[in-house]
């Protein structure tokens, strides 16, 4: 066990609660709080979706003055200290936020009102801690869903030091955090602009001087003008267009039919195919053979949700007698245009036609065979063809990069976090650059 500073002590998380009878406290179970109660606004109730890894999310849940002044003994007050019992990165916790107003919690949340002796932002750190979530993992029990329960979370350990050096450290410490946090949310702009940046790349490709504006012009059939010795067909007009098979309960259980892969619509993706996990469906061998996909074919999806409506990629034989379902169309493209050329008409303004085009239930939207075929395309000289799409799968290319790279940044800016809160519960912080060295030398050592 690591030495500590003179004067620092461990004790446990119940050691520092206010010494009034119920300062820690989980949510009423059973009967006491269920669904049933919840109303459109009145008194919080805090759930595991409200407890953030040093966060409060809010998703607000709401419950009648009445019943909130029946379950007085789970009240939240902000600044109180809530920690989750089930979920991930157990003991996660937060703060109650100053403008909650009424509250409880619900169960597996617990409430913690602390004394004047825990410098609250202290304590939400120390929940953070690497060893503290390793004593905690060594600690989960049930079946299913592990959980850590409230006589366990009462005796989390928590190094502290005197309240004016909890104080010193934790501005210190935030000073840093604050940094990193800012590099991470250039990290997440970055990673949600790349696609929209290729996105951007290959419509200005597919239909020169078209903007976001012109997108809905083509969502709602108003087609721009095209270059000299381009025109407007269809995606019916430039490929044959079919539907998969239908899962058929009795075939499958037919042992004189064959069995061959087929593609969900699980495996086809946007401007990619999945095909970690590839089903076999069993169909008479003239079917199979009706269906069997060849290089070069594209696949869309024809439901699910609304965003996925016609997004797809291209079949470049990667498994043999390979067939595919219902809900995904193939269209097989004529001499006229490229198969990724058409995928990523698809994808682009594609995708926004068929939403408008296609049909939306309570869960899922869908688009019709012949609807599908109707999807405007532009059909450009071949060899601009090849170009464009040269440049457009460039511009991919560099996303990929950019997120890629992005990724290997977060993960360093995570160790970093981790290496700087043991730093500051070692008392190594001193609030100058050197401290970032620190935090590498822990995260190395």
């Amino acid at each position: 066990m690591t030495e500590l500073p003179d004067g620092w002590a461990r004790v446990a998380l119940e050691d520092l609660a206010e010494p009034e009878r119920g300062s820690i406290t989980d949510g009423p179970f059973g009967s006491n709080l269920t669904s049933a109660h919840y109303t459109e606004d009145g008194p919080r109730v805090v759930r595991l979706q409200n407890i953030g890894d040093g966060t409060f999310r809010h998703a607000d849940a709401h419950i009648s003055p009445e019943h909130f002044a029946s379950l007085r003994k789970h009240e939240v007050r902000a600044g109180d200290l809530l920690v989750a019992s089930l979920g991930d990165n157990l003991p996660r916790a937060c703060l109650a936020p100053d403008d909650l107003g009424p509250a409880i919690v619900k169960a597996d949340c617990i409430r913690v009102r602390l004394g004047p002796q825990a410098d609250a932002r202290w304590v939400t750190y120390a929940m953070q801690l690497p060893a503290t979530r390793r004593w905690a993992t060594d600690r989960l029990h049930g079946v299913g869903r592990q959980r850590l329960g409230l006589k366990l979370i009462r005796q989390i350990p928590v190094v502290l030091p005197p309240l004016a050096e909890q104080h010193r450290i934790v501005e210190i410490l935030e000073g840093h955090l604050s940094r990193l946090d800012a590099a991470d949310a250039s990290i997440r702009l970055g990673v949600r602009r790349a696609p929209s940046m290729v996105d951007a790349s290959a419509i200005g490709l597919l239909i020169p001087r078209l903007g976001s504006s012109g997108v809905e012009s083509v969502a709602n059939d108003v087609l721009p003008d095209l270059p000299p010795g381009w025109r407007w067909s269809t995606l019916g007009a430039e490929s044959e267009v079919v539907g998969g098979v239908t899962k058929d309960t009795k075939k499958q259980s037919d042992p004189n039919l064959p069995s061959v892969p087929y593609l969900r619509v699980a495996n086809v993706q946007r401007a990619t195919l999945d095909l970690t996990h590839v089903h076999e469906i069993r169909v008479p061998a003239a079917r199979a053979e009706q269906l069997r996909l060849r290089s070069g074919d594209v696949l869309l999806n024809e439901g699910g949700d609304r965003d996925k409506l016609a997004r797809g990629w291209v079949w470049e034989g990667q498994i043999e007698n390979c067939i595919h379902q219902n809900h995904v169309f193939r269209a097989r493209p004529h001499d006229t245009v490229l198969p990724i050329w058409l995928a990523w008409c698809a994808n682009t303004y594609g995708t926004r036609w068929a939403q408008r085009h296609g049909r939306q239930s309570v869960n899922l939207a869908s688009i019709s065979l012949s609807t599908i075929r109707q999807l405007p395309i532009p059909v450009a000289p071949l060899d601009h063809q090849s170009q464009a799409v040269a440049r457009i799968e460039a511009a991919r290319s560099r996303a990929m990069d950019l997120v890629q790279s992005a990724g290997v940044v977060a993960a360093r800016s995570t160790a970093l976090r981790r290496g700087l809160l043991d730093a500051a519960f070692s008392g190594r912080l001193t609030g100058h650059d050197s401290d970032l060295d620190r935090a590498e030398e822990a995260i190395t050592a």
